[in-house]
């Protein structure tokens, strides 16, 4: 996985984590080269090869969402297909890799500590707003087990809201340990007054993360607010991205694509994705 960032953090032994850059595939610019995202006009058989590579090289089975910027989850067994329509996952199976797809929204991982599930989540500004983290955070209930799973699968997804409040008074955050990978950094990432209200009108506590600007728009830190999220839910192991900009992804194009800084110039661009999954050895 030389091409691949390996996340620093105290996962348990038999979780394996990593961060997908651009490098290493076999698509043309400006695609170039290990794009993983079958819906951004690439050529088709560029993405199965590239998707094959990540799955020789990483030993798992990468399950890739449909993403769009919401909030429900799914759980992922060994017979899950590609394009179920989610922003975030989890999986008690070994050798399914939990994966979340991104060009400059933040990819957020999660193990437990005793390493008997994974998860992972697609967090834009709009999927942090909706809770998207609370959502995946849900996973890690105590009932997360045999009759939490069962009822997941019956009803193939945990629905938007439901038991947020049960899942923040039973479970214990230092069971939980969580990643954030590149996304776009605090000095790139510009929006409108709309965005932050949106924030604020849900934590008020969100407006220290904005920074306002000459223009009217201000300037977010989106792996900020994420890490605010997770500490209200006890989370106390919350590892990587600390919004310096060797995590952004529009400040090093020679290593992670961005859809912000590369859509409106050359057209489109390409995806990288953050799996996590636990061995089968």
């Amino acid at each position: 996985m030389n091409n691949f960032l390996r996340p620093v953090w105290p996962a348990p032994a038999n979780v394996r984590a990593t961060f997908t850059t651009r490098a290493g595939g076999v698509s043309a610019a400006p695609f170039d080269s290990l794009n993983l995202g079958d819906h951004v006009q690439d050529d088709p058989a560029s993405v199965r090869t590239n998707r094959a590579i990540l799955r020789a090289t990483i030993g798992a089975r990468p399950v890739f969402l449909r993403q769009v910027h919401g909030v429900d989850v799914v759980l992922l067994d060994a017979l899950s297909l590609d394009g179920t329509q989610a922003d975030g996952c989890f999986t008690t199976q070994k050798n399914v890799a939990c994966t979340a797809m991104v060009a400059d929204c933040l990819p957020v991982l999660f193990t437990n500590r005793s390493g008997t599930q994974v998860a992972a989540a697609h967090a834009g500004w709009r999927g942090l707003v909706g809770g998207v983290l609370e959502q995946t955070y849900q996973c890690f209930m105590p009932l997360a087990s045999v009759e939490y799973a069962r009822a997941a699968i019956k009803k193939g997804a945990i629905a938007v809201g439901e038991d947020a409040q049960d899942a923040k008074q039973g479970n214990d955050g230092n069971e939980v340990i969580a990643w954030l990978g590149p996304c776009i950094g605090p000095s790139a990432f510009e929006v409108g007054a709309e965005v932050r209200e949106a924030f604020v009108a849900v934590r008020q506590q969100d407006a220290q993360h904005f920074v306002y600007q000459a223009s009217g728009k201000y300037l977010a830190n989106l792996s900020a607010l994420a890490r605010s999220r997770l500490a209200a839910l006890g989370i106390t192991q919350i590892c990587g991205n600390d919004g310096t900009d060797d995590w952004c992804t529009v400040l090093n194009p020679s290593k992670f694509f961005s859809h912000r800084r590369d859509a409106a110039r050359l057209g489109s661009t390409g995806r990288m994705a953050a799996c996590v999954w636990m061995d089968g050895f």
